[in-house]
């Protein structure tokens, strides 16, 4: 797990852990080929970058269950200068207990939400997926962190991807799952379900609960 240090200011930052030499090798060729093919004019050096693509999709298959073409088609739709991925996450708490989602793909729990969609805030794309995947009504309060993916326990991911938690308050709905998940409930501190790390992880949780327990706490980062 991450460990948490403190600032001379009080703000609370991650120790970041060592990253797999790997995955950071992967995402950087990806980049500078995506950003060489976005402005390159030479043929030559655009079949340059889109050597450094396939090699880049070569590491990452040879790591992952993912099979290279799949991974060559999402970087394939990657275009423009390389910027990291938004994944919004939202936080809503009922009676200590903090609510998830339960996937369909995978059968296990994660705090509703998703990628950032364009023309939407973030406050915006947390009232949406928490409507769309858990069936409630909320009203986005707080940034509880922003966090580079690359600094948590997450399984390895092809996407560079940076996530903001936003606090919520509950204040309307049912619980009805969508067509994402097809389970919704509140879990308290010390009974959480079986989590997709792929999208939140215990240590995640842990400063989550932290929030809860301390409305002053400030924004975890990095």
């Amino acid at each position: 797990m991450s460990k948490l240090s403190k600032s001379r200011k009080g703000v609370k930052r991650l120790v970041k852990p060592r990253v797999m030499t790997w995955l950071r090798w992967a995402q950087q060729i990806q980049a500078i080929a995506q950003n060489g093919l976005a402005y390159a004019k030479d043929p030559f050096d655009q079949e340059r970058y889109e050597q450094l693509r396939k090699l880049a999709c070569e590491i990452l298959a040879k790591y992952t269950k993912l099979d290279i073409a799949v991974i060559h088609d999402l970087f394939a739709h990657e275009t423009g200068y390389a910027t990291p991925k938004v994944d919004i996450r939202a936080v809503i708490f009922r009676s200590g207990k903090v609510l998830l989602v339960k996937e369909k793909e995978t059968g296990r729990w994660t705090l509703p939400g998703g990628w950032a969609d364009i023309g939407l805030s973030p406050s915006e794309v947390a009232i949406k997926e928490v409507k769309e995947e858990a069936g409630y009504e909320v009203k986005p309060v707080k940034v509880i962190a922003v966090y580079d993916k690359k600094c948590h326990p997450h399984p390895p991911s092809a996407y560079y991807t940076y996530k903001i938690l936003i606090q919520c308050e509950l204040i309307g709905g049912e619980p009805s799952p969508g067509i994402e998940t097809d389970g919704v409930g509140f879990f308290a501190e010390n009974s959480l379900p079986s989590l997709s790390e792929e999208r939140v992880t215990l240590s995640q949780l842990n400063e989550v609960f932290r929030h809860l327990h301390d409305p002053n706490r400030p924004t975890a980062f990095d």
